[in-house]
């Protein structure tokens, strides 16, 4: 009975890797390379490998707010300078003929001031002088809004800018599809026809 006893004692010690006089035993290979891993697996999730961790996380979540911060407000930017924009590009709209209306107005003080001229030889006189001016003043301000005369009489008919009414027969001074006579005049802003001319045409 004390034999297997002993013998017992004997077996746990061995697998509990010390010797049967109860003196540690030498540490081998493997024993070194599992201590160390637990070393290393201890310091990685309870040492400073944990808080480096963390602190690259907060920088992370702090860099992407702020990247989100700066996309909204160059969000809101782009929106406002959307809006501003439109609200310039109404104005313009709204108040587009308003430089051509401040050129004219003098042409309805003229006018104005022709109708109230005495009907008496002298102020016929003076009524076709205040017109021809007025007309001068007229075709000026035109000029100045980009709003110009099309050229008509004596040139090659064109249907995008001349409209005929009526026609005459050729002749040496008048070719085929030539202007003959101006009815109206047409008008352009810029490179558009506002009004084309109305004219007759030789066929």
């Amino acid at each position: 009975m004390k034999d297997k006893n002993t013998a017992a004692q004997i077996h746990a010690h061995v697998k509990a890797g010390r010797p049967s006089d109860g003196k540690k035993a030498p540490e081998t290979v493997e024993d070194k390379v599992l201590d160390e891993t637990k070393a290393d697996l201890d310091e990685l999730w309870q040492g400073d490998t944990v808080a480096a961790l963390q602190k690259e996380n907060k920088e992370l979540k702090d860099k992407v707010a702020q990247l989100e911060d700066k996309y909204l407000r160059a969000e809101a930017e782009m929106r406002n300078m959307g809006n501003r924009q439109k609200k310039e590009i109404a104005g313009m709209l709204k108040y587009d003929g308003q430089k051509l209306a401040k050129s004219i107005l003098p042409v309805a003080d003229n006018l104005e001031r022709a109708l109230a001229a005495d009907v008496t030889p002298d102020g016929i006189k003076q009524l076709h002088k205040g017109v021809e001016m007025t007309h001068e003043h007229l075709i000026h301000s035109l000029e100045e809004n980009h709003i110009t005369e099309i050229p008509a009489a004596g040139k090659k008919f064109d249907p995008t800018m001349h409209q005929a009414v009526s026609t005459v027969p050729a002749d040496k001074d008048h070719p085929a599809d030539t202007v003959v006579q101006v009815l109206q005049k047409g008008y352009m802003l810029q490179d558009r026809v506002i009004r084309p001319a109305m004219v007759v045409v030789a066929q």
